[in-house]
């Protein structure tokens, strides 16, 4: 399964997840605002994944 991703789609997978456990990490230390900010870093990092990989099938297809 894992074969069928790029390194880019790993990249931004990796890049979202670490944003998420950052935040709860700063949500759990008080610092709720902080933590607010890079967790609305997660959706728009998958959906810039998700342009990526729009602009790529249209180049191929």
């Amino acid at each position: 399964m894992l074969k069928k991703f790029t390194i880019t789609d790993k990249l931004l997978f990796i890049s979202a997840i670490s944003s998420l456990i950052f935040s709860e990490v700063l949500y759990f230390q008080g610092e709720k605002t902080d933590a607010t900010f890079i967790g609305i870093w997660v959706p728009s990092i998958l959906a810039f994944g998700i342009y990526l990989k729009l602009i790529q099938n249209s180049q191929n297809g």
